[in-house]
Parts: structure tokens; C-alpha cells; sequence
């Protein structure tokens, strides 16, 4: 659905993106992170064709901005970060309005306020809705002229709890039918409803894969997280006197006032079977054992912190 090659954005000297490239298929679910000043906004400002890129291409179902924007436009519906709205206007007054920019027939929009569950306020000012009706609001204009692509702008962001809720909802049934392109800085959100999970830092594409392969790739498939009732220094014997095992850290008490332990296994080594056996024989006990999930806000943390970065 969108094939980005050797995309280059700079201003003056600064060089916002850095020779990306990356594809997003068609029905798929992609999240797309990265701390301030990464460049996920220059990206999609580049894709939804709201500013020209320096250098490099980008198709969308095989069409080029450049060869015909007008077909091009009509597969993108776009959210920004704020919603489009005019708060003076009735739900149904505004997406009248949006199907006029667009040329569609306004037909369309009982379906769509269906979709977005909003067919309750149509009738209502914008300015009288809830933020998180409001961010329905510009999902509905988004979906006018049934789209194929989706780009959702930190759809949650500044909503409460329930909101983001209903929004991740709205967001999950959308995606049966389009291909959407999410940036958020909420990263349940993103594990909640991606297929695939794309993080860029500094104008580079730092890694690219589902959430549960980037976990892998961060933390290795041999951790585990253990809960140990006993003296630290006779559990620490323990653990250095094991050869399957090739380092650990003590998080600190836990509950229980138990240890909390993570374990790093040597590649292939089975160390339960002998853990158990050593802790029991030392006459203290293993409360919790279980392998190591990190987290996505792990994952973000490890790739990105080391470079950083500021929005300019």
C-alpha cells in the first residue's frame, strides 16, 4: 500500500529524515514511533503530501505524488494530531462540508457516523462534544471518500482513560476493512492494535518488526524474572554457582519481602530444574519464576535513548 524509498527531508543544513525506506501492506496495521523530533511528523506530512520531501519517492497503491496527485490524495484520509474541526458547526454540518472538499456524495455519512459511533450528536455543536467525541469527529471526516489508507496522528493523545478505550475500539474495527498508519506516543496503544511496529530516531529507521520479534531482538529469549525468599548473599552464591546461567540483577525487594531477580540464561541453557534444586537445598524458596516479557515502552527506551533528539 505505501512504498517509501530513500526518503530525504533537510532544512537548510538540518536533515530531519536520513535516506529512510520502509513498506506498509495493504490491510496491515502499522505503528510508527519515535521521541520528539524523529521525524514521524516530517514523514507523514511527506506521505499525506503536505510538504515535498528533498529527495527520494513515495507511492501509495503504486501511485506517485508526483505523477498524479489528485488519484493519490484519494487513497489517503488523514487525522493531524489536532482534529479539523469547526467547533461552530453541528457534526453533520461539518462532514456535509468535508464531502463538498472532497466532491462526495453525502450519502456516505450516515455509514460513517455509524462507524465512528457518533450518529447520537450528529445534531449537535462541536464545540458542546467531549474531546474524545470530537477525536471521532476527525476519524469521520478522515473516513470521507472511503479511503483505502488511514494516517491516525496520536489519535489518543490528551484523552481520558475511557476515551482512549473507545477510541482503541473504533480504532480495532476500522482496521478490518483499511491499512492503517498509526503514530502515537501512548505505546500501549500501539502493542494494543499494530501488526507490525516501525521506530525511527534521529531521521533513521532504528528497527522495524512486530512487537513480539523487537522484543526478542531487545531482551534475547533466555530471561526470566525470579522471586526469591532468602538472604541475598546465599541466593547470590546460588546464581553465580550455576553454569547455565550468565548473569542476573537484583531489582530489589519485591513483595513478601522476597528478592526479585532477573536471569539471564546462557543461549539454550535450561536452568529451572537445577535452580530449584540448589535454592531448595539452601533451605530457601523460589515464590515466582516466569520468563522475562519486556515491555514496548522497553523496547523504545533501549533503541532510542542513546541517541535522543529534540523537535525542531
Amino acid at each position: 500500500m505505501i512504498e517509501i524509498k530513500n526518503l530525504t527531508k533537510k532544512y537548510g543544513s538540518k536533515t530531519v529524515l536520513d535516506d529512510i525506506s520502509f513498506t506498509v501492506e495493504s490491510g496491515e496495521i502499522l505503528g510508527f514511533l519515535g521521541p520528539n523530533g524523529a521525524g514521524k511528523s516530517t514523514t507523514m506530512n511527506i506521505i499525506t503530501g503536505y510538504i515535498s520531501s528533498t529527495s527520494g519517492s513515495v507511492c501509495i497503491d503504486g501511485i506517485d505524488i508526483m505523477d498524479d496527485p489528485k488519484a493519490y490524495k484519494k487513497k489517503i484520509g488523514y487525522l493531524p494530531e489536532l482534529p479539523p474541526v469547526y467547533l461552530d458547526m453541528t457534526v453533520m454540518e461539518y462532514l456535509e462540508f468535508v464531502c463538498g472538499i472532497k466532491d462526495c456524495d453525502t450519502s456516505c455519512i450516515d455509514t460513517i457516523l455509524e462507524e465512528v459511533r457518533i450518529t447520537d450528536v450528529k445534531h449537535r455543536l462541536i464545540k458542546n462534544l467531549s474531546k474524545g467525541y470530537r477525536q471521532r469527529v476527525g476519524i469521520a471526516q478522515a473516513l470521507v471518500g472511503d479511503p483505502e489508507l488511514l494516517i491516525l496522528d496520536e489519535p489518543t493523545v490528551g484523552l481520558d482513560p475511557m476515551q482512549i478505550i473507545d477510541i482503541r475500539n473504533v480504532i480495532s474495527e476500522l482496521g478490518k476493512k483499511k491499512t492503517l498508519f498509526i503514530s502515537s506516543h501512548i505505546l500501549s496503544e500501539i502493542s494494543a492494535v499494530c501488526d507490525r511496529v516501525l521506530i525511527i530516531n534521529k531521521g533513521k529507521i532504528v528497527a522495524e518488526d512486530t512487537p513480539d520479534n523487537l522484543a526478542a531482538l531487545v531482551s534475547g529469549k533466555n530471561q526470566y524474572v525470579a522471586r526469591i525468599d532468602g538472604a541475598r548473599e546465599d541466593i547470590e552464591a546460588v546464581l553465580s554457582s550455576l553454569s547455565g546461567i550468565e548473569r542476573f540483577e537484583c531489582k530489589g525487594v519485591g513483595e513478601e519481602n522476597c528478592l526479585d531477580y532477573i536471569i539471564y540464561a546462557k543461549n539454550g541453557a535450561d536452568i529451572r530444574r537445577e535452580l530449584f534444586r540448589e535454592i531448595a537445598a539452601k533451605d530457601m524458596a523460589i515464590l515466582m519464576f516466569k520468563s522475562y516479557d519486556i515491555s514496548l515502552e522497553d523496547i523504545f527506551i533501549t533503541l532510542t535513548a542513546k541517541e535522543g533528539g529534540n523537535e525542531q
